[in-house]
């Protein structure tokens, strides 16, 4: 079916978090009919989509029979069913990004092969199967303090990555398949959000840089653009097209870098989706990540990436303290600031360090924006009743 747009066209889409509703939005505004697979009837897509359907991504039959209701399948998370993927790719329904890309990406341990068979730059890495393999290699001198463990499968938003500094802090370890990092001496986070289509037109959004909560061990802000010098800029953009073309990848991919103290660009994981560093593309760029993402899943033109105006994005995560229905502080302060953008994502329920929402602050330059961010940061507060 070539035509897309006020059509019969259905999208299907595999997740329904805040990810899937930003991604019905965009669709919305090209009156095309999306369907969700979530096993929550009250996540953040659910209400927003033309159906609702209620199932899990990790189970083959649910993701197998959702597929048959609608055109083309798109995920906004990668711990899908595989199997049932490639099943539907083999009898002709088009999935966007590939199971063949999806799978590489959802092991971390494939990831780091992927990188190193083609040449990126990545931290020195070695995998495990067991707590007992990685304590013999520690004790073998293999592994030297301090590393980071990544567990292969399942990780998300900072879950399942330790860095270990000394044996004391050796209980820490997982028991499970996992890949063993050498502790990269880190100047700054990176990330690129870069896409591309069928016919391999490539355009990435302009590199942003990642501020960390310690404490969440969860992106709290990022900045764009960053005050990376042209020369970094330039690699991490080669880098992350490179990657996606190396996948032969149709659709967004968020490549994470690190830049180090001495100044090189590494790779440190991809996401095969729209992420938290590309949500300040929304009010900030001429083309939104999610929008982009169609654009390249549904065979039209990839969109501008220019930056409209200098931004910060600030994540609304749950207060510490958080536990139960949610309510929010600080929202009139915000609406009152120009250039201040909420979001927020329709959870019902706070815990702990949950997103809830962001915040993409515009500003004439970034400095004016990081003052703002600093106001929005002092009185929005995502608390429980």
């Amino acid at each position: 079916m070539s035509q897309k747009i006020s059509s019969d066209f259905k999208l299907g889409i595999i997740g329904g978090g805040q990810l899937g509703k930003m991604l019905i939005q965009a669709a919305s505004r090209w009156d095309i009919a999306t369907y969700v697979l979530d096993p929550d009837e009250n996540c953040s897509a659910a209400n927003l989509c033309t159906k609702y359907f209620k199932g899990s991504f990790k189970n083959y039959d649910d993701v197998y029979q959702f597929a048959q209701e609608v055109d083309l399948v798109t995920f906004e998370i990668e711990h899908v069913n595989i199997d049932a993927l490639n099943q539907l790719t083999k009898e002709g329904k088009i999935v966007h990004p590939s199971s063949k890309a999806l799978a590489i990406i959802q092991d971390k341990g494939l990831q780091k092969e992927f990188y190193a068979r083609h040449n990126f730059p990545t931290a020195a890495f070695k995998l495990y199967e067991t707590k007992e393999e990685v304590l013999k290699a520690i004790s073998a001198n293999e592994i030297t303090y301090p590393f980071v463990q990544k567990s292969r499968k399942e990780g998300y938003d900072g879950r399942g990555v330790v860095v270990i500094k000394s044996v004391v802090e050796n209980d820490k370890i997982f028991d499970t398949p996992s890949v063993i990092e050498e502790a990269i001496n880190v100047e700054k986070e990176l990330a690129v959000i870069v896409a591309r289509n069928n016919k391999n037109e490539i355009t990435s959004f302009p590199t942003v840089e990642m501020e960390f909560s310690t404490e969440a061990n969860l992106v709290e802000q990022l900045v764009c653009p960053s005050s990376i010098s042209n020369e970094v800029e330039e690699k991490a953009q080669q880098i992350a097209k490179k990657i996606i073309a190396a996948l032969d990848m149709v659709g967004i991919l968020a490549v994470e870098l690190f830049l180090t103290k001495t100044g090189e660009v590494i790779v440190n994981e991809v996401a095969p989706r729209p992420h938290n560093s590309g949500h300040h593309t929304i009010e900030s760029c001429y083309t939104s990540q999610f929008e982009q993402h169609l654009r390249a899943i549904l065979d039209f033109p990839l969109g501008s990436t220019k930056l409209i105006q200098p931004s910060i994005m600030l994540n609304i995560l749950g207060e510490a303290d958080a536990m139960g229905k949610i309510t929010y502080e600080g929202i009139n302060e915000c609406m009152r600031m120009e250039g201040v953008n909420l979001h927020i994502y329709g959870k019902r329920d706070v815990k702990p360090f949950r997103k809830m929402g962001h915040v993409t602050i515009l500003g004439e330059n970034i400095e004016a924006a990081r003052t703002k961010a600093a106001q929005v940061k002092k009185v929005l507060k995502a608390k429980s009743l």
